[in-house]
């Protein structure tokens, strides 16, 4: 599996433009620059349109044009933007599956040609499983509110790789945990690698998002059920400037078996031992 971190920040990346605070100046001067979260998986699932992810899919050498579906969290604009699907149909006439919340279809749609195929929309909800291109995508709910519902996503590639994609979303709900369970039985192993969201970093968190005590209780969770264990690639993303600069927070989140995300960070995922056989980060 090879997962392209298209963006790891928040809605207003970090730095936020406007701001210039100690933390916001501290990142922008070391050109440490997040765009809103976004992931790519083998080049072919995309995993939220967030308004950055052409522009960063190309900055890191790639494209969006061999892929086999999109899945979009929820209906706020940092992660469906639907003027890409527009741009789209510009280009290619090859039908392109998007996934998404019923709020998610009915922000895309107004943006496609009705009479063209080149995108087909499809509403999904909690306990869906979608099988497209040989992945399985299982969709579990989010602690968030998004003109609807929200979700996550927990990925299963063609060899068996697993991810699971937790942004945007506070402590898992009761359903959620359950879900997750099945999934482990089903698949019978562990995540690979987990996004798992960190908005608010020394800031008391708000509602549907995570600050750094949040998302540390959010991992015990995930280790006590089995869910992850030491060979598990467990990434922080939706960062905000209410995290410290990028050296405390590495430090902090070490101690939690965590890592911050770097905007276009490649993490290649061994089919046979579980262990990452390269992390980078391209240039930007």
């Amino acid at each position: 599996m090879e997962v392209l971190l298209l963006g790891t920040g928040s809605a207003d990346g970090w730095p936020n433009a406007f701001c210039r605070c100690d933390s916001c100046t501290t990142q922008r001067a070391a050109g440490i620059l997040r765009r809103p979260t976004s992931a790519l998986i083998d080049g072919r699932i995309l995993l939220d349109l967030g308004p950055h992810v052409g522009h960063a899919a190309q900055v890191s050498g790639r494209d969006l044009a061999g892929l086999d579906a999109v899945f979009v969290t929820h209906a706020h604009n940092d992660h469906c933007d639907p003027a890409h699907l527009f741009y789209r149909q510009w280009v290619s006439a090859e039908p392109l599956p998007v996934y998404g919340p019923s709020a998610v279809v009915q922000a895309i749609r107004p943006w496609l040609d009705p009479a063209g195929s080149a995108v087909s929309l499809h509403a999904v909800t909690v306990g869906d499983v979608v099988a497209v291109a040989g992945y399985v995508v299982r969709v579990l709910p989010a602690d968030h509110h998004a003109f609807g519902e929200a979700v996550l996503y927990d990925v299963t590639t063609p060899r068996g790789g697993r991810l699971l994609y937790a942004t945007d979303t506070g402590p898992w709900t009761p359903r959620c945990l359950d879900l997750m369970r099945q999934a482990r039985v089903a698949t019978g192993r562990a995540y690979d690698v987990v996004l798992l969201e960190e908005t608010f970093g020394l800031r008391e968190r708000e509602p549907g998002h995570h600050d750094l005590a949040s998302f540390a209780a959010a991992l015990e969770d995930l280790r006590r059920e089995g869910l992850i264990d030491a060979e598990t690639g467990v990434v922080a993303v939706h960062l905000s400037h209410h995290n410290p600069p990028e050296g405390e927070l590495t430090a902090r989140l070490d101690d939690l078996g965590a890592r911050p995300g770097q905007d276009l960070e490649v993490r290649m995922v061994s089919q046979l031992s579980r262990e990452p056989t390269s992390s980078r980060r391209l240039r930007n």
